[in-house]
C-alpha cells in the first residue's frame, strides 16, 4: 500500500496546439516536479506514439509502465533531488466522438485507459477502420459514444472508460451546446459500464453531488494538459496498491479508504464556469442569462451557456447537500501563485526561477500547495509566497469567473494587505 496522485488525461506532443515537450522523457522530469507518480501516456491511438511508446516504456507493476532503465539513468540527473519519486504510466487516450442521435449533434469527449500494451492494439485497430488515426493525437470520429465503450471493453474488460470533462458545453457528455440529459441517454444498456466520470476544471465535486443521478459514480480529476507546466493541475490521491487493477478496483467502486480525493481547480478559474460571450466581454450568472432569455445584450445572438447554469438545470439537490462521496480540495498551481505574488505572467523568468528555487529547498509541488509547513515555505521563499499558499488552502482568495472559453482570473491578494506583507520580502 501507498500514497500516490495520478493524473490520466493528458496530451502527447502528436495532439494539436501541444507543447513539444510532452514526451516520454519530460513526463518523466516534470511528474516527479510536479509529484505525479502515475501519469496517462495520452493519445495512445496514434500510430507514431503508441509506437514511441512501446519503444522507451516497459511494464512495471501489473498494468503500469515505466521509462526503460537507460532513458531513466539519462533523465534522473533532471529532476531536483527534492523531488525524487517513483514514475509509472498508464495507457491513455482522449477520443472525439461525433454523430448524430435523437435529432441533435453530439459532440462527447471520452477517456480510455487500457490495461496492456495488447488491449491498446485491439482499440487501435478496430477505430483504424473508423477514422484516420494519424490526423491528431486526440483522434475525431464518426462513432457514437456507447458504440466506443462496446468496442473498449471487446478488447478488454477491464479497459477504463471515463466521460471526458463531463460538464463543458461543446464536448461533455452532460453539456448544455451537444451533450445528453443523462448518461442514460447517451449510454444506454452500456450505463452500467460508466463508473467514474471527469468533473473538468469548470466543475467541482460539490456541483457534481447536486445530482442524484450521479450518486453511483465516482468522479475523477485531471489536467487534460498539452505542456508539462499544467501537469496536475487537477488530480487524483490514492491509498493503495500500485497498480493498474487496484486503481481500477477503487474507482468502480468509488472506495474512499483507497480513492483518497480529488484535487480541483477552483471551478470558477475554469473557462466555462459562467455564461458569456467571450468576444463581447459578457459575463453572465444563470439568473443574468434567464433575464435576457439567453441572448447577447451586446451582439444579440445566443449565449454559450456555462457549466455552472447546466448544473443548476439538471439538478435535483440543493447547494450544500451532500452524499456519501470521495472528498475534495481546491487549488491553485504554484506557478499562478508565484506570477500574482512576483506581479508578472506564469510565463516569466522570474515565475520559473522562484518556482524551481522553492521545489528544490522544500519539495515537490503538490507538497507544497497541500502539505508543506507554512514556516517552511516562508524559510524558502518569503512571508508573502507563505501567505499566498495560506489564503489558497483557505479559499481567502478572489476570482473573477471564467466563461465561454475565458479563464477566470485568481486574485490572491484583492483586500490590499499585499503592501504590509511586502516590507518582509527580500528583494528577489
Amino acid at each position: 500500500m501507498m500514497d500516490f496522485i495520478a493524473d490520466f488525461h493528458i496530451h502527447s506532443h502528436y495532439s494539436r496546439a501541444t507543447s513539444k515537450e510532452m514526451n516520454l522523457v519530460s513526463l518523466y522530469k516534470w511528474g516527479q516536479i510536479k509529484g505525479i507518480q502515475v501519469i496517462g501516456t495520452g493519445d495512445f491511438t496514434h500510430p507514431a506514439w503508441f509506437k514511441e511508446i512501446r519503444e522507451k516504456l516497459e511494464e512495471a507493476e501489473p498494468g503500469l509502465f515505466k521509462l526503460k532503465p537507460e532513458l531513466e539513468a539519462e533523465m534522473v540527473k533532471e529532476v531536483p533531488p527534492s523531488c525524487r519519486s517513483i514514475m509509472r504510466f498508464l495507457l491513455t487516450v482522449e477520443i472525439s466522438c461525433i454523430y448524430s442521435k435523437n435529432g441533435k449533434v453530439r459532440k462527447v469527449h471520452m477517456i480510455l485507459a487500457a490495461p496492456s500494451f495488447s488491449a491498446a492494439a485491439k482499440i487501435n485497430e478496430t477505430l483504424s477502420k473508423v477514422g484516420n488515426l494519424m490526423a491528431d493525437g486526440r483522434p475525431i470520429l464518426g462513432l457514437d459514444a456507447k458504440e466506443l465503450v462496446k468496442i473498449a471493453l471487446e478488447a478488454s474488460p477491464d479497459c477504463m472508460i471515463i466521460p471526458a470533462h463531463a460538464w463543458t458545453p461543446h464536448f461533455g457528455v452532460l453539456g448544455h451546446s451537444s451533450g445528453f440529459n443523462s448518461l442514460e441517454e447517451c449510454f444506454e444498456e452500456f450505463t452500467p459500464n460508466i463508473t467514474a466520470i471527469e468533473t473538468g476544471l469548470s466543475s467541482d465535486p460539490a456541483m457534481n453531488w447536486r445530482l442524484s443521478q450521479l450518486d453511483n459514480v465516482t468522479l475523477v480529476s485531471n489536467s487534460d494538459a498539452h505542456s508539462p507546466g499544467k501537469l496536475g493541475r487537477e488530480a487524483n490521491r490514492f491509498h493503495c496498491e500500485l497498480s493498474y487493477f487496484e486503481i481500477l478496483d477503487a474507482l468502480k467502486k468509488g472506495d474512499p479508504k483507497r480513492f483518497i480525493e480529488t484535487v480541483e481547480f477552483y471551478p470558477e478559474e475554469g473557462k466555462y464556469h459562467l455564461d458569456g460571450h467571450m468576444n463581447c466581454n459578457v459575463s453572465l450568472t444563470p439568473e443574468e442569462t434567464k433575464k435576457l432569455d439567453g441572448i447577447c445584450p451586446k451582439c444579440g445572438k445566443k449565449i454559450i451557456i456555462g457549466v455552472m447554469n447546466r448544473v443548476e438545470t439538471l439538478a435535483d439537490r440543493k447547494i450544500g447537500d451532500r452524499p456519501n462521496k470521495i472528498p475534495f480540495r481546491h487549488l491553485v498551481p504554484l506557478s499562478e501563485i508565484l506570477a500574482d505574488v512576483l506581479e508578472t505572467s506564469t510565463s516569466s523568468k522570474k515565475v520559473m526561477l522562484q518556482y524551481m528555487e522553492l521545489i528544490g529547498k522544500v519539495g515537490n509541488e503538490f507538497y507544497i500547495l497541500l502539505d508543506a509547513p507554512l514556516d517552511a515555505i516562508q524559510k524558502a521563499s518569503s512571508p508573502l509566497i507563505a501567505e499566498a499558499v495560506q489564503r489558497v488552502r483557505t479559499g481567502k482568495i478572489h476570482i473573477e469567473p471564467g466563461y465561454d472559453g475565458k479563464f477566470g482570473v485568481i486574485k490572491i491578494f484583492a483586500d490590499g494587505k499585499r503592501p504590509q506583507l511586502q516590507d518582509q520580502m527580500p528583494l528577489f
